[in-house]
């Protein structure tokens, strides 16, 4: 299978070079990556230029956008300037962060699970983060989600989802949307990446509300963005974060901002998360 890469890179001096370098030793070759360095004022740039000097198949786009960090709409509009690049001669197209280490077969890994399920949309494997010298499992979420460092598209999916929304909750909506539309969802836990920076280490005052206003763009209603909160919250150790999240549910519904999904799609995704929910009772 043809696999396309788009990796957004902001002062990623530190890792770059390991990613690319755990993809370029990939026992199924990527067709194509690219790197959208977006901002940085660090030697992103030069670590990336020496792979783009060795493989005619890795590219560089240099892109200019603020320095806050908001997460959601900065990565994918980054993620947007290398898509813009590409022709669409392939099969699957990742977002990957710049800050992981691949195993060797994770390319050829995925293949064999989108070869073996026409159906299968999304699949990928586990992020793992180094505590006190070993690696272990960042458990943030589900094991059946799929973290937005890692997201691999089978190309009809992708487009049949609307691509990527430029959003905080752009990773959760991109898979309401695949399961909406019939696609299956795999992760897999033989897939271990070592993920080099923790997720969130770098979320600023500015956005701690966003994730809360994305559960109302997803039309989660207000029963389950508190629950959501709640667990989100309790997950993350910070009693906080509930009420920053509750604050942006309510000032996204007071401001009526543009929902990411429609009516019927919002009448699945509850139906989905009340389903999801009773059955761990």
């Amino acid at each position: 299978m043809n696999f396309y890469i788009i990796i957004p890179a902001h002062n990623e001096q530190s890792s770059i070079g390991l990613t690319l370098d755990s993809l370029v030793n990939q026992s199924l070759k990527p067709k194509r990556i690219v790197v959208v360095n977006d901002n940085s004022t660090d030697k992103t740039q030069d670590i990336v230029e020496v792979y783009t000097e060795k493989y005619s198949w890795v590219s560089l786009i240099n892109s200019k956008s603020s320095n806050e960090h908001l997460p959601g709409s900065k990565i994918i509009n980054a993620f947007y300037k290398g898509y813009e690049t590409l022709d669409d001669n392939y099969d699957v197209i990742c977002k990957f962060d710049a800050d992981l280490i691949f195993p060797n077969n994770y390319l050829e890994q995925l293949s064999n699970h989108y070869n073996r399920n026409e159906k299968l949309g999304m699949a990928s494997g586990f992020c793992y983060i180094e505590k006190n010298k070993h690696w272990v499992l960042e458990n943030l979420t589900r094991k059946d989600h799929i973290r937005g460092a890692l997201k691999a598209y089978r190309k009809a999916c992708f487009l049949q989802i609307g691509k990527l929304k430029p959003s905080m909750g752009w990773d959760t909506t991109d898979e309401l949307l695949a399961k909406f539309y019939n696609w299956d969802i795999l992760t897999d836990d033989s897939l271990q990446v070592k993920h080099l920076k923790p997720t969130g280490i770098s979320y600023n005052k500015a956005s701690k509300y966003l994730q809360g206003e994305a559960m109302y763009k997803m039309r989660y209603g207000f029963i389950i963005t508190l629950i959501s909160a709640l667990k989100l919250a309790y997950k993350k150790r910070s009693l906080s974060l509930f009420k920053d999240y509750l604050t942006g549910y309510f000032k996204a519904k007071k401001n009526k901002i543009e929902y990411l999904v429609t009516k019927e799609q919002g009448e699945f995704i509850r139906s989905l998360r009340w389903k999801g929910m009773l059955d761990k009772f």
